[in-house]
């Protein structure tokens, strides 16, 4: 039996780029939650669809490229521009940096980190902009989670763009 892939999504390129390195990063781990699954959809759809009935069927259309772990290396090139890697680092960082389950865990593990090293380098930013997305990262706080500030930056990212 062959292998059925889904339909395009009904997403521009570059969005669906922005969301697979997303997802990417969350993968790092080896696991993607359910709950992160329907999170995940319900922002990016909020986001990318205009009224409730475009978000359910975006939501159902999204559900199975979240559910592919597509490496870093596949996505990363497909960036246009230094703003979307200056973009994807931070939303990035921010992935990997809330994703301890336990008090006892570390905030990042090891397989999270190995993740965003390869990132940082498949970016190819300079040290200094690193270091400053990070450093913006950490001083912002967490006043709201992680999926609130990633789609607050992709809306402002889409509308900017």
């Amino acid at each position: 039996m062959a292998l059925q892939v889904p339909p395009p999504p009904s997403i521009s390129p570059r969005q669906m780029t922005l969301m697979r390195i997303v997802a990417s990063m969350a993968w790092s781990d080896g696991e993607l939650a359910t709950e992160e699954v329907d999170l995940m959809l319900e922002r990016f759809s909020s986001l990318f669809a205009q009224n409730a009935e475009q978000q359910s069927g975006l939501q159902k259309e999204l559900r199975d490229y979240l559910m592919q772990n597509i490496p870093l290396e596949e996505s990363v090139p497909k960036l246009q521009s230094q703003e979307e890697r200056e973009f994807v680092l931070r939303l990035g960082y921010e992935v990997i940096s809330s994703s301890s389950r336990t008090p006892e865990e570390d905030l990042i593990n090891s397989e999270e980190e190995d993740a965003y090293v390869r990132l940082v380098k498949l970016l190819d930013l300079p040290s200094e902009t690193v270091q400053r997305l990070e450093a913006d990262i950490e001083t912002a706080g967490s006043d709201h989670s992680v999926v609130d500030s990633m789609t607050e930056q992709l809306r402002q990212f889409f509308n900017l763009a």
